[in-house]
């Protein structure tokens, strides 16, 4: 297998992340790696759990990123840190149980099989959602319909944050231009890899804690309607 590394913004995780690293560290793969990324935000025993696990496995490698400005400048620091370290593919993914270690293979399979995008779906045959809102959920199914009616878009769930790319998926992307801090990441990661080879993986999402603010959405909606202009700043599609 070609030298992957999971991107995972972490923070104030230490009731999971102990287990989390050691789940994936189990897998049966010689090269694949953790990279755990956390900033100031975290204030509990995250940090310490990551860097206990680092001195026993040269597969974890904990990144402190001073310059973050929330999860998603996590989620672009990691891509640009795996990069960086010779990844040929690089793996999303959150770090607080929200998504299964065990589905990795899945998108490792497909990977090897030469899709350059893999996504993971929670609205395809296989894929699911626990303990989550009624609302979270509403917001999550009806957001993957606009974003498909207004973007062009085909895919069954636009907004996981659960997915797998080659390496030259990321090369091509001006990382610091892209336009959501927040939510709508992972919409306009997918739609500015719609014409790539691609293909939705099931997952399971475990349902958290966190809540979603009204201005959250309403910056969804915002971007939403950006990013057909502003794509260009990012150039990810490829010229077919």
């Amino acid at each position: 297998m070609k030298k992957t590394i999971i991107v995972m913004p972490v923070a104030n995780e230490e009731t999971t992340m102990g287990r989390i690293l050691d789940e994936i560290l189990a897998l049966p793969y010689d090269n694949l790696y953790i990279y755990p990324v956390i900033d100031s935000y975290s204030r509990d025993r995250t940090e310490e759990i990551i860097r206990e696990r680092e001195k026993i496995s040269s597969k974890v490698r904990c990144i402190f990123y001073r310059g973050s400005k929330g999860v998603i400048s996590c989620y672009l620091e990691g891509f640009r840190q795996a990069l960086k370290d010779g990844a040929q593919r690089i793996i999303e993914m959150d770090g607080g149980g929200s998504h299964l270690p065990s589905e990795i293979p899945g998108f490792i399979q497909k990977l090897e099989e030469g899709y350059e995008c893999v996504w993971g779906s929670r609205f395809i045959p296989g894929g699911g959602i626990s303990d989550q809102p009624l609302y979270r959920r509403i917001l999550s199914s009806g957001g993957t319909y606009l974003a498909n009616f207004v973007l062009g878009t085909r895919l069954k769930d636009m907004t996981s944050g659960f997915e797998g790319f080659q390496r030259h998926i990321l090369e091509q992307m001006n990382l610091d231009q892209f336009l959501s801090t927040g939510h709508m990441y992972q919409t306009e990661m997918r739609y500015y890899c719609r014409n790539f080879r691609t293909v939705e993986v099931p997952i399971h999402y475990m349902g958290s804690s966190s809540s979603l603010k009204g201005s959250s959405v309403t910056e969804a909606l915002r971007i939403l309607f950006q990013l057909k202009k502003h794509e260009a700043k990012v150039r990810a599609v490829p010229e077919r």
